[in-house]
């Protein structure tokens, strides 16, 4: 069918009018755009797919605002990129400034193309021997998209806006200023937005520092601007993953709800902005630092994508980014020819040993790893250099001989002795840092990012950064990791990111650096995956302080936080989901008490928390009785049972009405089975809990709802204060069919607080 239509008509007045209508019908999600003459484009439509999109022509006068006293003459109605010469009198969107000055451009669009552009893999799932597979698809992926060309002449500036809808419903849009007049243009911000209708006046974000990232804040949409900016080189712990607009009391299963995000991992900002004369207005963009992007005549900067993700209620809105990312990971695997495997099970050595290694140590670790069904050994921190704690040696990328001498004990031979138990083996790295006592930065003093020649930044544990825009320090930090990861046979990277980057100019270029920095990154994490098909490397930055969909497109898992504390890692875990497919979220089983905040916590809750995501340990088994090591074996038994099935779920988490409990569920596209995580995490008002609601069945099957195996001995796990047998939690379970579930909803066992238990959902 066709993707994407134009229409041609006019207004009431007489102006000519361009209409575009794009929709994704398996997404269900449509987007309707009016260029009014020669003006950029009115957003006039954004939700379900329309009857009868010749109608969005005439949606330009029945939207238009009237003239009003004491303004000027055209009332504010924004378009993708408002300015001053369309009576946007609020914040800054487009800024730009030639040889010092500042410009008010008035676009006018030269040029319109609205096309299904046909490119890419489009993806068909089958199912053999019970697990999902994916194949290329025989045709191509169709994307319609719109293209529009504009300029100020009389000021020298030309832009291309492009909008998509991709297959996964995700609106994405991006523009590209040219310079084509004389003396140097310079870009300072460049925010597209899109506007939202009247009746979405609520706004969520989220919040948060270390160990306590993704903390949900919701407040009304008032008269003007609201927004979330991100000024430390990456989105940082504080960073929104979404900025959402939506009807008052939207939740994750209701309330039609507009999310906007920011895919670069560099600076940004997320806004929402009201003015009196207009409705909300969603958006954001990169900032940029004075002088950091300066055009000579003929060049041009593009920003990054701006997307957008419209739903009923923010599951929906989460799975379109999902399917987004899956797809990019699947392109990625094909163009290089790697099988598709299930998400090795980690034991990561950071807070078992921390910086304490030896041959002898982490060889028996590993045996424990083994055990418990681990398949894939990560050498933290302190392998190298003088690295026997954070404050040297970090950038000096050599084994150290102190630790890892060369012979029988060395690094190499860890290596083979995880890969002889059939392990894969992976390594920890910071490579956007440097310690300053290092004989990197001992030799090269010029290779850091500082604000003047004599004045280092202010210093984050004891580091700094590497000026990754100088191509001598570029070429150093990628060699030494490659030859590393062929050498030792790395299977797998930890890409850690410790430091704020602040005062980020670079002493090689003389400019601010941020934006050359962040292309830096992408392009070692592609180089590197291109060099050693198979490697894999996961974003960690202090935990969860880079998070976004750049990266998200070229690593292969980020590190939700550095609190492994399972009661933390609830709401942790259920909002960073509104971004990353649980299969790219690292959750780990640590020890008890937590080492971040020394709370005690049952083996059982941590295990359930780190169900859904990518499964790993963070725990020294040495440590622990061999009763706990088997019961974690049988957890981990339990989780590859269904782990290929979580990475192409739907997410879906219910709005409970008690604020004491949460419900989490992983749903197959089929809706034929799922599995949900009932977790109490303090005591309720209602005793015992009230029934809980699943969301994402089919309404009309009838299903069997029953714990899973690793649940069911509630009385033996020592963590229910029932004192009597709940109906339904035995093996048989109970049918009840998808509506009632979603509506009435099924009690939940009666737990003590911080307490999870599993079970299942499958069609008769």
């Amino acid at each position: 069918m066709t993707l994407i239509q134009s229409f041609q008509g006019s207004a009431s007045d007489g102006t000519a009018l361009t209409a575009v209508y794009a929709e994704q019908p398996a997404s269900s999600v449509a987007l309707a755009m009016v260029f009014p003459g020669t003006e950029l484009p009115r957003l006039v439509y954004w939700g379900r797919p329309l009857s009868a999109p010749e109608t969005v022509v005439g949606l330009y006068d029945a939207l238009r605002p009237q003239r009003v006293s004491g303004a000027l003459d055209y009332t504010a109605w924004p378009s993708v990129l408002p300015t001053q010469s369309e009576s946007w009198i609020g914040a800054k969107r487009f800024e730009i400034r030639r040889d010092g000055r500042e410009l008010f451009c008035k676009f006018a669009v030269t040029d319109i193309k609205a096309e299904t552009v046909e490119g890419g893999n489009a993806y068909e799932m089958t199912i053999k021997d019970g697990y999902p597979q994916w194949n290329v698809a025989a045709e191509p992926k169709r994307t319609p998209t719109i293209t529009a060309t504009a300029e100020d002449v009389e000021q020298g500036v030309k832009l291309i806006w492009t909008c998509e809808v991709d297959v996964s419903g995700l609106v994405r849009q991006r523009a590209t200023v040219i310079n084509t007049g004389e003396g140097r243009l310079e870009v300072g911000k460049v925010e597209l937005g899109f506007p939202v209708p009247a009746d979405a006046t609520e706004i969520l974000t989220t919040t948060g520092h270390h160990l306590h990232e993704r903390s949900p804040q919701r407040q009304p949409l008032t008269i003007g601007r609201f927004e979330k900016v991100s000024m430390t080189g990456r989105p940082d712990f504080d960073a929104t993953l979404l900025l959402s607009l939506g009807e008052t009391g939207f939740g994750f299963t209701r309330g039609n709800v507009y999310s906007a995000h920011v895919a670069w991992s560099g600076n940004s900002v997320l806004s929402a902005e009201r003015l009196p004369y207009t409705t909300g207005m969603l958006g954001g963009g990169e900032m940029l630092f004075g002088g950091e992007i300066t055009l000579a005549d003929g060049e041009e900067y593009t920003t990054p994508w701006v997307c957008g993700s419209f739903g009923e209620g923010l599951n929906e809105v989460a799975s379109r980014f999902h399917s987004f990312i899956r797809n990019t990971h699947r392109d990625w695997n094909a163009e290089y020819g790697i099988a598709l495997k299930p998400r090795p099970v980690i034991l990561n050595t950071w807070e078992a040993v921390y910086f304490n290694h030896d041959y002898d140590t982490l060889t028996a670790l590993a045996d424990k790893a083994v055990e418990s069904g681990v398949e894939r050994f990560v050498v933290d921190d302190g392998w190298f250099g003088s690295r026997r704690d954070d404050t040297s040696g970090l950038g000096d990328w050599e084994i150290s001989q102190d630790v890892w001498p060369d012979g029988d004990k060395s690094l190499k031979a860890l290596a083979d002795y995880v890969h002889g138990k059939g392990l894969e083996f992976g390594l920890w790295f910071e490579p956007e840092m440097v310690n300053p006592d290092s004989d990197m930065f001992r030799t090269h003093p010029d290779w850091v990012l500082k604000p003047t020649p004599g004045r280092l930044p202010m210093q984050g544990r004891t580091q700094q950064v590497v000026d990754l825009t100088n191509p001598d320090a570029y070429a150093y930090v990628y060699g030494a990791m490659d030859k590393l990861v062929g050498e030792l046979g790395i299977d797998y990277i930890k890409w850690d990111h410790n430091k704020l980057v602040t005062e980020a100019v670079s002493p090689y270029s003389g400019r601010p650096a941020v934006h050359g920095q962040t292309l830096a990154v992408y392009r070692i994490f592609t180089d590197l995956k291109a060099a050693h098909p198979g490697l894999e490397i996961e974003s960690c930055s202090s935990g969860g302080g880079r998070v976004d969909l750049g990266i998200l497109e070229v690593a292969d898992r980020i590190w939700g936080s550095d609190c492994v504390d399972p009661v933390e890692r609830a709401d942790i875990q259920r909002y960073t989901s509104l971004l990353v497919p649980p299969e790219m979220i690292g959750e780990h089983v640590g020890a008890s008490p937590a080492h971040s905040t020394h709370r005690a916590t049952s083996q059982e809750l941590r295990m359930a928390m780190a169900f859904f995501g990518h499964m790993g340990i963070e725990w020294n088994l040495l440590k622990e009785p061999q009763a706990d090591i088997d019961k974690l074996a049988k957890w981990v038994a339990e989780f590859k049972k269904h782990r290929e099935w979580f990475a192409v779920d739907t997410v879906v988490h219910s709005d409970a009405a008690d604020p004491a409990v949460r419900v989490d569920g992983c749903v197959m596209p089929n809706k034929a089975a799922a599995i949900y995580r009932f977790t109490q995490l303090t005591t309720s008002q209602t005793y015992p809990a009230a029934p809980v609601r699943l969301p994402g069945l089919d309404p009309d099957k009838v299903y069997t709802v029953s714990p899973l195996d690793v649940s069911l001995d509630l009385v033996k796990q020592d963590i229910t204060n029932g004192q009597s047998p709940l109906g339904w939690w035995n093996p048989e379970g109970v049918k009840m069919t998808g509506r009632a579930l979603e509506t009435y909803g099924i009690r939940p066992p009666s737990l003590h607080p911080a307490q999870a238990v599993l079970f299942k959902v499958v069609e008769i």
